[in-house]
């Protein structure tokens, strides 16, 4: 294979792979909330950009952004804690009105954002500005610590959910809610402690996709509707469910940005998407690891 065809092979793998790593992240949470509570939260994008806004905000004071990076996942637990204890432990019966209430919560949090922070885009410097050579090719430094970090996430929830005791009890409410709280396991605390951990790995997303993205307080839109179609398209409930829907999503998202506009390769990507879950209702892994 030619060097300038192995550069293009390399470097579209790789941004599909950021691409993925972000979705699987953003997913996660929703996985979580909308797997496990069965709750429609329209609002989970602005976990994303409040993470955003806490790396900015930090850097903006003179902290690093690492240390915007550590108080991302913080910000969105602090968020997500709050919106449970106030309005979706309420509405755990009322489907329809969980998706009205967290619909209008993530209008006001972003009328909340743009009032304390102002219109525009905000700025936030990556740690590491230069590239790596890969031997076919060179490529962003970040973009790697971004991919590795995220690996790391997803292997440490996978830990959880597989080694703990709290994971034991999410997998249990998973498969019967009364039973669980037939054998003494309090599913109203397990919720409350899943939908914080969610909003905590969103919060942590979007402070990972800060310095690629333009943080603005619509920024979270975008991402919740491609986290949906990752956890619908992958399988609802599943982390394996989760990584094949990131890999179909962002793999095809990846490779058609370089083909065509924005716009038309998110269409193509639904449209695909419809497809999928038409062929296979369940989900492309089918809930096999749960």
């Amino acid at each position: 294979m030619l060097p300038d065809t192995m550069d293009f092979v390399v470097t579209t793998l790789l941004n599909a792979l950021t691409l993925i790593s972000i979705l699987m992240l953003v997913g996660l949470g929703l996985a979580i909330s909308f797997g496990l509570m069965n709750v429609t939260n329209l609002a989970h994008g602005e976990f994303v950009t409040v993470g955003a806004f806490a790396v900015y905000f930090v850097q903006s004071i003179g902290g690093s952004f690492w240390l915007g990076l550590a108080a991302a996942p913080i910000a969105g637990a602090v968020v997500g804690c709050i919106l449970e204890f106030a309005i979706i432990r309420h509405l755990y019966s009322r489907p329809v009105s969980t998706v009205l209430a967290t619909w209008g919560v993530s209008l006001i949090l972003q009328q909340g954002l743009e009032l304390t922070f102002g219109l525009g885009a905000k700025p936030v410097t990556p740690p590491i500005e230069g590239t790596l050579d890969l031997f076919f090719t060179v490529y962003p430094a970040y973009r790697l610590i971004l991919i590795a970090i995220a690996m790391l996430t997803l292997l440490g929830v996978v830990l959880l959910i597989s080694r703990t005791s709290f994971g034991l009890d999410i997998r249990t409410v998973i498969q019967n809610r009364e039973m669980a709280e037939g054998v003494g396991i309090n599913t109203r605390r397990t919720y409350a402690i899943a939908f914080t951990f969610g909003a905590a790995i969103a919060g942590l997303a979007g402070g990972l996709v800060a310095p690629l993205a333009i943080v603005l307080p619509q920024m979270g839109v975008n991402y919740l509707a491609n986290a949906f179609f990752v956890v619908i398209v992958g399988g609802v409930g599943s982390i394996g469910g989760l990584v094949a829907g990131s890999v179909f999503v962002g793999g095809l998202t990846s490779v058609l940005n370089y083909q065509i506009s924005p716009s038309l390769a998110q269409a193509i990507v639904l449209l695909a998407a419809i497809v999928a879950v038409r062929l296979r209702p369940n989900g492309l892994f089918n809930g096999a690891s749960r």
